[in-house]
């Protein structure tokens, strides 16, 4: 009998440098965080950072099924926008746009959103707790 495969993990730490800023560090990488009560516009702010989790999942998913599919693409561009409830505080709704840069036929086009929607951790651990939409388009042609 085989061991079953060992499952990915993650670790982030996170350190309040001041009243205005906090910074999460991961790998190599480093990102400002906005945690202050009045904002930062030079950080992303919690909702911000959950909102970029979701776009780069997508773009990560697709970069994965690219080779699988043999999928031509120029670039991709993800637009998210979220709603805040207050009453309790979460994401009420999340809406995305996936922009990609192709000539791939439509059907293709949905199989390629087809596998962001099933294969990303993100995606999947956001979908059941927040009214997530969206569609994948093809970038359309500049005059």
């Amino acid at each position: 009998m085989t061991n079953p495969p060992a499952k990915m993990q993650f670790h982030v730490v996170s350190r309040r440098e001041s009243a205005h800023l906090s910074h999460s560090t991961c790998k190599n990488a480093q990102i400002d965080l906005d945690t202050d009560l009045a904002g930062n516009p030079d950080a992303f702010n919690p909702a911000e950072l959950l909102l970029a989790a979701l776009s780069a999942c997508m773009i990560k998913g697709i970069e994965r099924v690219v080779p699988i599919l043999h999928f031509q693409l120029r670039g991709v561009v993800v637009h998210v926008h979220g709603v805040r409830q207050d009453v309790p505080p979460r994401m009420e709704s999340i809406r995305y746009e996936i922009v990609v840069d192709t000539d791939e036929t439509d059907r293709r086009l949905d199989l390629l959103h087809h596998n962001v929607k099933q294969y990303g951790t993100v995606f999947n651990t956001v979908a059941p707790g927040t009214e997530l939409c969206g569609v994948l388009l093809r970038k359309k042609e500049t005059p």
